[in-house]
């Protein structure tokens, strides 16, 4: 076993070790660590005085030192998950939560915080300052400051448990995605496949692409092409019924912890005074009320249920034009296949020609030369100049104009559904702070983690992007932009430190516009044996079904947000001789699944199926930060249409307007991050608040 000064994780100063970070290395490096912060802070709260000096920059050290190995032990899991590696996570959870619990409830260092709110220094703060100190603050009530003996007690055994159980359940999507397969043997099976799928699943099988065997999996590379085209209804309905009930059998089953974590979270919520958890997470985000954000969603819901409707009554006629069996009852594994022959048909395109137009390569030159032209930045490789945690991993770095480093980041952009758990998302590595700085950069510079799931190579072939992938690789990046363009100099609120969360999805959604602005496709585009641009035909047709299915999509969004916040919120109205019962009790009768099925009656045209358990891999909200917050999606996307339709009043053709319209956006939503509240820094870019008529007019569902 390592000695403390030998383990990778309590190496500071540097980027985390991650060539040398082994699973071994987590237990002994966590309990140093502990055992040092926990002295830290037993000196802290004896020495705190209202000052930023004395009370807040040695909180922000004492964080940051448990986030550099707590957080890269976190990162490791997500993307180099092993067996010995969950067991140490596991074993070393109880004791980070244990200490979190004891800092957030840390009564002398709240007294010092409302000491210095309330002091003669308050007005002399800057407003990053403040905010930090208003924060910290909420934060600590919601941490259970204000609680007292049994309450206390309660509370901090929810809290634990609550980390265990969405550890567990996130173990349990990744184990359930990785031990389903479909081998597939005979030619007749892999109808309709296209060559890049065929070759994937070839590969995944170690068989031939002609000949077989081909194997088809739950991650979504797999998953996803195989519905829209294979021909073998049958098979569509097995790989569909096997992606809806993920998690939710045997050892591996999401049920029960998903119905305990729904339990312990309404506890939890009013063992501080909320009502119900919904209330309770929207205390520190911009939304004001439950009220207000089912106000917006029903303006969406009822916009979109035309269209929703209509899309599915197209493809019944399309399949029906088709003769085909199944036209008079379409089922859910038949949506995907059905739309994607429409859209060839109706729009004269297949999704599977644009990915030769979209190697990653090409992707990033021509993202990069964007950032630049609407930020004024430049992203260069510098690939070798740090440790990553696999071959497939890339590191960048940014600088401005003149040479000034900025920032970093690392891309690991393939899917990897042995070791690597799905979706796509950013993370921060470190922070920008000026409290970490040295004589020769007097400023920390932020450093991000993107992650993507995305079409890996095939043998020489490079990654051929799926339009649908591009667009990610686009939100992600946007999500890291926020982190590393900050101009904040205090840590912690810093990038997306302190934003709220329902308006952390601005700049990322905001980015996905621009796949769509001609110049920037054809920049982003190169052919993988020609190098051509995609042609202009293709484009206006890929513009001309930008909306296609529109009202679908919008709802499915709606569908998710609802049942997320339904879940999370519960309201018994009384009346003359009738009560009336509003979302989910946890002590009531019905179940999660009564509570889906429910919200799908209004928003899913397609009755859910009977068996239908995707709640049991709902990582985003029972393991993830977006817990009564799943809203966010459509909540920042009102704000980030708005923000586009910006560059588009100031003329899309317009180099000079674009470029101004930019580093406007780079000074205000990308540096100012947490700052400030979200709506201030929107009015600040923007002039006024934000509409939905942009959103709308974007997805077709309104001029």
């Amino acid at each position: 076993m390592s000695q403390p000064n030998e383990n990778p994780l309590l190496q500071y100063g540097g980027l985390p070790r991650f060539d040398l970070i082994a699973a071994h290395h987590v237990e002994p490096a966590v309990q140093t660590l502990l055992a040092e912060l926990d002295a830290d802070l037993t000196v802290l709260e004896a020495t705190a005085r209202p000052t930023w000096d004395l009370l807040v920059e040695p909180l922000e050290r004492l964080q940051d030192h448990l986030e550099m190995t707590w957080g890269s032990v976190g990162h490791l899991l997500s993307v180099r998950n092993s067996p010995e590696l969950r067991a140490a996570h596991e074993a070393m959870q109880p004791a980070v939560v244990q200490f979190s619990m004891r800092l957030g409830q840390s009564e002398p260092l709240y007294r010092a915080f409302r000491e210095l709110r309330d002091g003669a220094d308050w007005l002399g703060l800057e407003p990053a300052q403040r905010r930090i100190v208003d924060s910290s603050l909420r934060d600590a009530e919601l941490s259970g400051i204000g609680l007292q003996g049994e309450a206390k007690e309660r509370f901090n055994v929810i809290q634990m448990e609550l980390a265990e159980l969405s550890t567990r359940f996130a173990n349990h999507v990744l184990d359930a995605t990785k031990a389903w397969t479909m081998d597939l043997t005979d030619v007749a099976e892999v109808a309709g496949l296209p060559k890049s799928l065929l070759q994937l699943a070839a590969q995944a099988a170690g068989g031939d692409v002609e000949r077989g065997p081909w194997r088809v999996t739950l991650d979504h590379p797999s998953f996803g092409p195989f519905l829209q085209h294979s021909r073998r209804r049958d098979l569509r309905e097995r790989v569909y019924r096997a992606f809806l009930t993920r998690a939710s059998e045997g050892e591996l089953d999401n049920g029960p912890l998903l119905r305990q974590i729904l339990k312990l979270r309404q506890e939890m919520a009013q063992l501080l005074g909320f009502a119900d958890y919904a209330a309770m997470s929207l205390h520190s985000k911009m939304a004001p009320s439950v009220a207000e954000v089912e106000r917006l969603l029903e303006e969406l819901r009822v916009a979109s249920w035309p269209g929703g409707q209509q899309d599915l009554e197209e493809l019944r006629a399309f399949a029906k034009e088709q003769a085909a069996p199944e036209a008079a009852d379409l089922m859910h594994w038949d949506i995907a296949f059905w739309a994607e022959r429409l859209r060839e048909a109706r729009y004269d395109f297949a999704e599977e020609e644009l990915r030769p137009y979209f190697p990653l390569p090409q992707v990033l030159d021509g993202l990069f030369a964007l950032v630049r032209r609407l930020f004024g930045i430049v992203v260069t490789a510098a690939d070798g100049e740090v440790p990553v945690w696999h071959p497939d991993v890339r590191f960048f770095r940014i600088a401005d104009e003149a040479g000034q480093p900025m920032a970093a980041f690392y891309l690991d952009p393939y899917s990897r559904p042995a070791d690597k758990r799905g979706g796509a998302w950013m993370n921060e590595c470190v922070g920008r702070s000026r409290l970490f700085g040295t004589p020769d950069a007097p400023v920390r510079l932020p450093v991000a983690y993107l992650v993507c799931n995305q079409t890996p190579p095939i043998g020489a072939i490079p990654s051929l992007m799926t339009f649908r992938e591009v667009e990610t690789l686009f939100h992600e990046f946007s999500h890291g932009l926020q982190h590393m363009l900050t101009t904040v100099d205090h840590g912690l609120t810093s990038g997306i430190r302190g934003v709220e969360w329902d308006a952390v999805e601005l700049p990322s959604q905001f980015m996905e516009n621009w796949c769509y602005h001609k110049a920037t496709l054809a920049s982003i585009s190169g052919h993988v044996d020609t190098g051509a641009a995609l042609p202009g035909e293709l484009f206006e047709k890929l513009l001309s079904a930008r909306t296609y299915r529109a009202g679908s999509d919008m709802l499915r969004q709606v569908m998710l947000a609802l049942t997320d916040l339904e879940l999370h919120h519960f309201v018994r109205e009384r009346g003359p001789g009738d009560t009336q019962e509003h979302g989910y009790d946890p002590n009531g009768s019905r179940t999660p699944f009564d509570v889906h099925r429910a919200v799908a009656a209004k928003t899913a045209v397609l009755t859910p199926l009977p068996d239908d358990r995707f709640l049991c891999s709902f990582t985003h909200i029972f393991a993830g930060g977006y817990a009564a917050g799943y809203y966010s999606y459509k909540w920042a996307e009102v704000l980030s249409a708005d923000a586009f339709a910006a560059f588009e009043e100031a003329g899309l053709d317009d180099p000079g307007a674009v470029a101004f319209t930019g580093r406007q956006f780079r000074d205000t939503v990308l540096a100012l991050g947490g700052s400030r509240h979200p709506m201030e820094v929107f009015e600040q870019f923007r002039g006024r608040g934000p509409s939905t008529a942009a959103l709308l007019r974007h997805s077709g569902l309104a001029r």
